[in-house]
């Protein structure tokens, strides 16, 4: 071979090289939705841990509901997504196949009704006759829902606007609604002008438990385990540190100032959100309450039994047999290790 043909074939070699890199970083994309609520993770969007942890180009998405990013989901715009779970019971019930693979937080005083000072409400057996709004399909929406339930009212005693929340606070400001049930930043501006009558945490005492997680798609779960892994692992890291270093996550901290940036609001808004939330350890999330136990899973009951209040309320059409295939503890036990 002469060196013509060498240099040929070194660079023939080289281009095949170069195109099966680029396909190999074309092959590790992902599209991930999040949204506004105060995560200890989320700073790991803002600052790019995600990233570097799992060696993918992710393209990160900002939504203002989960039902928005399960529409996503269904048009395959997205592949992985932080969602409540009752827009996941509504998902799945329809067909949409996908699993929860980490659970972010579970009912707690992140949520809550605040009703509008001037309102006339004082107590919950004040809300009949009243104007209540949540997003819609999501677990605030349920949770108001299952709230007006176990008070013995309907939707006929009570008024349920299904909006988005940056409406909720507008018109919460404006005097056209009385409460409103909802997460921040809104929860943080609703209480400006109002007080919280009932959180999430409360309504769950009363028969009605809702959790948020992380999503994706069941292909790109079964194509990706590793990237879920990583992906865990990273959130491990953040809620370890959030709960054992509290300083870190102060008012005048970087992670505070790296959650404002990315979301909105003001650093000591975050810092006082966080204090809000209810999170699992990953050996909790993995046992059998939660995430493991596949059929028996503690969050494919919840999803079962969101999905047949829902269909009570004309939400969805079908509830399945059980809900044990939408859960997962794979990433988490393998991150947890």
């Amino acid at each position: 071979m002469n060196l013509k043909s060498v240099i040929t074939a070194i660079a023939v070699g080289i281009g095949s090289l170069s195109m099966a890199a680029a396909a190999d970083a074309t092959d590790k994309k992902v599209v991930i939705a999040y949204q506004t609520d105060a995560l200890p993770s989320s700073v790991a969007i803002a600052n790019g841990d995600f990233a570097k942890a799992t060696g993918y180009d992710i393209d990160f998405r900002k939504f203002n509901s989960g039902a928005e990013i399960f529409a996503a989901i269904a048009a395959g715009d997205v592949q992985v997504g932080y969602v409540g779970s009752s827009p996941f019971a509504a998902a799945a019930s329809r067909g949409l196949e996908v699993k929860a693979f980490y659970l972010s937080t579970i009912s707690g005083i992140d949520e809550a009704l605040v009703v509008r000072n001037g309102s006339g409400i004082e107590s919950l057996s004040d809300l009949k006759g009243k104007k209540l709004a949540a997003a819609p399909v999501s677990t605030d929406h349920y949770q108001l829902l299952a709230l007006i339930k176990s008070l013995g009212l309907t939707e006929k005693d009570v008024q349920v606007f299904a909006i988005p929340q940056p409406e909720i606070v507008a018109g919460f400001n404006r005097g056209d609604i009385d409460g409103g049930f909802v997460w921040d930043p809104a929860l943080t501006e609703l209480k400006k002008n109002g007080k919280v009558l009932v959180t999430s945490r409360d309504v769950a005492d009363k028969g009605a438990p809702t959790f948020s997680a992380w999503v994706a798609t069941s292909q790109f779960a079964a194509d990706n385990p590793d990237f879920l892994k990583s992906f865990a692992s990273v959130i491990n890291k953040y809620y370890a540190s959030y709960a054992s270093d509290k300083g870190a996550w102060s008012a005048d901290s970087e992670n505070a100032k790296a959650l404002a940036k990315l979301l909105g609001g003001t650093p000591e808004q975050h810092a006082a959100a966080l204090k809000n939330l209810s999170l699992l350890t990953p050996e909790v999330q993995a046992s059998e309450a939660w995430l493991g136990g596949e059929d028996k899973s503690g969050a494919a009951k919840i999803l079962k039994d969101t999905a047949a209040f829902l269909k009570a309320q004309g939400k969805v059409s079908e509830v399945l047999p059980n809900y044990g295939a939408f859960v997962t503890a794979d990433a988490l036990t393998s991150a947890s290790n």
